[in-house]
C-alpha cells in the first residue's frame, strides 16, 4: 500500500476498549479508555504513513549530524586560535581526515574551518526546507484528508439512533478540530518524540566521549524533569477532556441560534441568546485559562532546570580546562553547544507533553465515532433485488427505541402490490416509526417485515432503499440547484425526467417562476422557498425514482387547500401501479386508500377501507365526523 493511502481495515477500538452496554442508548460515549490504549490505537492509525515518517526521521538525523559537525568544526577553530596565540601548550585535537591542516598556517586553518561551517549550515538549511515540505504534505494532504474522509464515511453509515443520541455541535467538532488533534499525534508527538530520543542519545554519546564525569554532572536534573512531566500530564488530561465538551456546547449554541433565528427574533429573545452564548464562550475561556496556568508553570520550570546545567558546566568544566584536563574549544565550547542543544530538546518535552494530552482527548472522541456500531447494514450474502412488485407483510412486529418502552406493539398486516395504505393516528402513535421500519432505518425488536416474501434484514440495504420513494415529514433541501435537489436520488436523470417529476408534484409552475428556473440555487435548507414549495420539490424528488413503493409522511401537511387539491390529483397518477404508504389525517386522502390503519399507542386499533371503517362507528368514524362537521 502506498504511504498514506486510504484504508478501512485498521483495527477497531473495540479490540482494545471495554465493551459498552447496549442499554446505555445510542450515545457514542464508551467506557473511558486508558491513555496507553489510546496511544496504541494512534500508533495503528500512523502505520499506513510509516514510510513518510521514516523519511522525516532520516531528514532529522541528517540535520542533527550537520549541527554536530558545525559544533565540532567551531570547537576545533577555537583550539587552533588558542594554540596559535600560545595560550595553550596542547595541540588542537584534529579529527581523522583533517590532520593535513597541521601543515597549514593558523589563518588558513581558520578560513578552512569557517568554510566548512558555512557549507554544513547551508546543507542543514536545505534539509530543513525539505523536512518542512515533506511534513506539510504528510500532515495536511494525507493524514487530515484521509482521517476526515474516514470519519465522514462512518457517519454516513450510522443509523438515526446515533444522531438522535448526540448533539450536532459535538459531531461537527469531532470531524473538524478533533481530527486535527489526532493528526498532530503523528507530527507533534510521534515524530517529535523519536527525534527527541535520537537527539538525546547522540548528544549524550558525544558529550560522554568528551568527558564522562562532566556529562553525568550536567544531566543530574534530567530524572526530576521527567517526574515533573508525568505529574503535568496527569493534571491536564482531564482538563483537556472538559475543554472539548465545553467547545461542543459553544458550537451547539451557535448552530441552534442560526437555525432558529426566526424563532429567536419572533419572540424577541436576541439579548437572552447573546447572554447565553457569552456564558458558554466564557466557560471555554475560563477553562482554557486553567490549562494555560499549568502550562505557564510547567514550561518555565523545565527551562529553568535545563539552565542549571550551564552553571554546573561553567563551574566543573571551567575547572577541568584550567587543569588542562579538557580542551577549551573541542572540549568546553563544543560541550556547551551540545548541552545547549540538549537543553532545547528537553525543553521541547513541554510541547510534546502538552500535545499528547490534546491528542488523547481528541483521539478518544474521534475513535468513538469510528467504532460506533453500525446498527443497520447489509449481510455478507444479502439478497439483491430484481424487479420489485411491492408485496409488504408486517408479521407481529414490535419496536423499542429504549428497552422496555415499545412504540410499535404486535403490528401485523399485509399489503398487496399496487395497494394504497393510509396511516392515521395521534402524535406519537407510531405512524412515522412504521415507515422508518419499512425503510429499514431501524430493525424490529421482534417480528419481521417482508418485501415480496423476503425479510428486509436479508435484502441489500441500498437495493431496498432505491426501490422506495420517500417524502419525510420534515422536508430537507440541499444548498444546490432546484434540478439537483429533484434529481438527488438519480443524479443521471435528464432535464425532461426532472421536469416530468415536477409536473406530477405540481411544482413545475412555481419553479419556472424562480429567477433561474430549474437552475436556481437554493439557500441553506431551502429556506428561501415556502413550506408548500419545499414539500412539492420533495415529492418530485421521490417520484423521479419511479419507485415500486412510495412512502409519504403526511405530504399535504404544509400545503394550502387550493394546492392540496392539485397535488392529491397529481399524486393519484403517481400512485398508479405502486404500493403506497401515506401518513394522512384528511378525508380527501383517506377515502382513496385501499387500506386504512388506525394506530393508537403503537397498536392497530382499526383497519379496513374508508367505507368499512365508517360502518363500524369506531375511532375512525369519530374523526371523520369531526372533519365533516368542521367543514360545514
Amino acid at each position: 500500500m502506498a504511504p498514506g493511502s486510504f484504508r478501512n481495515d485498521w483495527p477497531p477500538l473495540s479490540a482494545v476498549l471495554p465493551k459498552s452496554d447496549p442499554a446505555d442508548g445510542p450515545s457514542i460515549a464508551l467506557s473511558a479508555p486508558s491513555n496507553w490504549r489510546l496511544i496504541q490505537r494512534m500508533f495503528a492509525l500512523s502505520w499506513p504513513y510509516r514510510w513518510w515518517c521514516v523519511a522525516l526521521l532520516v531528514l532529522q538525523g541528517l540535520m542533527l549530524l550537520t549541527a554536530m559537525l558545525s559544533l565540532r568544526l567551531a570547537g576545533l577553530g577555537f583550539d587552533v586560535i588558542r594554540f596559535a596565540s600560545q595560550t595553550s601548550r596542547n595541540k588542537p585535537p584534529y579529527p581523522p581526515g583533517l590532520h593535513f591542516l597541521e601543515s597549514w598556517d593558523p589563518f588558513r586553518q581558520v578560513l578552512f574551518l569557517a568554510g566548512g561551517i558555512v557549507l554544513s549550515e547551508l546543507l542543514r538549511a536545505a534539509l530543513h526546507s525539505t523536512y518542512l515540505r515533506t511534513a506539510g504534505h504528510l500532515v495536511h494532504e494525507r493524514i487530515v484528508v484521509d482521517l476526515r474522509a474516514r470519519v465522514y464515511d462512518k457517519l454516513q453509515r450510522l443509523s438515526f439512533g446515533f444522531f438522535d443520541g448526540n448533539a450536532t455541535g459535538s459531531i461537527i467538532n469531532r470531524v473538524t478540530s478533533d481530527v486535527q488533534s489526532v493528526r498532530s499525534f503523528v507530527d507533534g508527538v510521534l515524530i517529535q518524540f523519536v527525534i527527541l530520543a535520537l537527539s538525546l542519545v547522540c548528544y549524550i554519546s558525544y558529550m560522554s566521549s568528551i568527558h564522562v564525569g562532566l556529562t553525568l554532572a550536567c544531566l543530574a536534573t534530567t530524572p526530576l524533569m521527567w517526574l515533573i512531566t508525568v505529574l503535568f500530564s496527569r493534571v491536564v488530561r482531564p482538563m483537556y477532556d472538559r475543554n472539548r465538551d465545553l467547545v461542543d456546547k459553544v458550537i451547539l449554541r451557535l448552530a441552534e441560534s442560526i437555525q432558529g433565528v426566526q424563532v429567536i427574533k419572533g419572540f424577541g429573545r436576541e439579548r437572552d441568546e447573546i447572554a447565553q452564548f457569552n456564558r458558554a464562550n466564557e466557560e471555554v475561556r475560563d477553562q482554557q485559562q486553567d490549562i494555560f496556568y499549568y502550562v505557564s508553570v510547567f514550561s518555565p520550570l523545565v527551562g529553568f532546570m535545563t539552565q542549571l546545567n550551564l552553571i554546573i558546566l561553567l563551574a566543573y568544566g571551567g575547572w577541568l580546562v584550567t587543569q588542562d584536563l579538557l580542551p577549551l574549544g573541542s572540549g568546553l565550547v563544543v560541550f556547551a553547544g551540545l548541552l545547549q542543544q540538549y537543553s532545547s530538546q528537553v525543553a521541547n518535552l513541554t510541547n510534546i507533553a502538552n500535545n499528547i494530552q490534546q491528542c488523547l482527548s481528541g483521539a478518544r472522541r474521534v475513535f468513538e465515532v469510528l467504532d460506533a456500531p453500525v446498527a443497520i447494514e447489509s449481510k455478507p450474502n444479502a439478497v439483491r433485488l430484481p424487479k420489485v412488485r411491492g408485496h409488504i407483510c408486517f408479521e407481529n412486529v414490535w419496536f423499542e427505541y429504549r428497552p422496555g418502552l415499545p412504540v410499535v406493539q404486535d403490528v401485523s398486516f399485509e399489503v398487496l402490490p399496487g395497494e394504497k395504505v393510509a396511516l392515521l393516528g395521534t402524535t406519537g402513535a407510531g405512524k412515522t416509526t412504521l415507515l422508518s421500519l419499512l425503510c429499514r432505518f431501524h430493525d424490529p425488536t421482534r417480528g419481521r417485515i417482508t418485501l415480496d416474501g423476503i425479510d428486509l434484514r436479508d435484502i441489500d440495504v441500498d437495493d431496498l432503499r432505491r426501490s422506495m420513494g420517500i417524502v419525510f415529514q420534515e422536508t430537507f433541501l440541499f444548498s444546490n440547484s432546484v434540478a439537483a435537489n429533484i434529481a438527488f436520488g438519480n443524479p443521471f436523470a435528464t432535464p425532461a425526467q426532472i421536469e416530468a417529476a415536477a409536473r406530477v408534484a405540481s411544482a413545475d409552475e412555481f419553479i419556472r417562476e424562480l429567477p433561474q428556473g430549474y437552475d436556481t440555487i437554493l439557500g441553506e435548507f431551502g429556506l428561501d422557498l415556502s413550506g408548500g414549495q419545499r414539500q412539492r420539490i420533495a415529492i418530485a424528488r421521490a417520484v423521479l425514482l419511479d419507485p415500486a413503493l412510495l412512502l409519504l409522511d403526511d405530504p399535504a401537511a404544509a400545503i394550502d387547500p387550493h394546492t392540496e387539491h392539485d397535488i392529491l390529483n397529481a399524486m393519484q397518477q403517481a400512485m398508479q401501479g405502486r404500493t403506497t404508504f401515506v401518513v394522512a389525517h384528511r378525508l380527501s386522502t383517506l377515502r382513496n386508500a385501499d387500506l386504512v390503519l388506525v394506530l393508537e399507542q403503537g397498536r392497530i386499533s382499526e383497519s379496513g377501507s374508508h367505507a368499512e371503517l365508517m360502518d363500524r362507528r369506531g375511532h375512525y368514524r369519530n374523526i371523520a365526523d369531526l372533519q365533516t362537521a368542521g367543514r360545514e
